[in-house]
Order: structure tokens, then sequence, then C-alpha cells
């Protein structure tokens, strides 16, 4: 499993953020009353065997022979739900009830990362709003 522990919180189990929805465990979380969304080992290498058809379409469009800057993405839980992190909008994207989670850190990542392409090609991103506000041309 990617991370078994971040910033003092063990993870013990794939589910332990949806069973325990504070996940308030380490000193720092219990401090800022919040869930510290990123307890995953960012360096630790994408498996691409698990890629899903819509990330190797992706990677295949763009040219690229790995994730590129999605290999930092994972699933994250905010208040008890599974969700992905927009540093762009600076704010979570929570799975749809819909998707059904895989017992597997990996395969959630490649969720995470699949989800959060389609956020942010979609007409719901934050930023196309900004965009026409302030388009010149």
């Amino acid at each position: 499993m990617a991370g078994t522990q971040y910033r003092g919180s063990e993870i013990k189990d794939v589910d332990q953020f949806l069973k325990d929805a504070e996940g308030l465990e380490s000193e720092r979380e219990k401090e800022i009353g919040q869930h510290i969304g990123y307890r995953y080992d960012v360096n630790l290498v994408p498996d691409y065997n698990r890629i899903t058809p819509f990330l190797s379409k992706y990677m295949e469009v763009m040219g690229w022979d790995d994730l590129n800057w999605l290999e930092d993405v994972h699933m994250g839980y905010e208040e008890g739900a599974p969700a992905v992190f927009d540093r762009n909008n600076n704010g979570w994207v929570r799975v749809p009830d819909t998707i059904e989670l895989p017992d597997n850190q990996q395969d959630r990542d490649m969720i995470a990362r699949e989800l959060l392409i389609k956020f942010q090609m979609s007409d719901r991103h934050p930023l196309v709003n900004l965009r026409k506000a302030y388009m010149k041309f």
C-alpha cells in the first residue's frame, strides 16, 4: 500500500478514512481540526499495470511515456468521503457515490487521476468561468 504513515498518522486500512470520517489522529490534524489528505508517499511510482483505459488514452494523446504531473495525485478523503484535491481551484472534488471504490490504493489513485482530468476539462470547473469573465480575445 502506498505509504503506511504520514506525519504521525498510521494508515491501517485502505478504507480507514471512510470508516472514520474525522480521522484526526496526528497532533497536527487535531491542532487544525481537519484531516490532512496527503497521507501517501508522493514519490511512489504508479503501477502502470493498473492504469485505466481513459488515462492510457490520455497519455497517448499527450505523447507522454509516463503520467507526468499526475503521478503525485492520490485519492484523498474529505469529511469521510473519497475525494481528489484540485490545486487549480484549491479545493476537493468528491468522488460520485455511483463510483465503487476498489480495495487497492493504487487503483483508487488511478480513479482520482482520471476524475481530476475529467473535472478540469469540464464546463463545471471554476477556471472556465474565470476565463469567460477575463478573456481579452
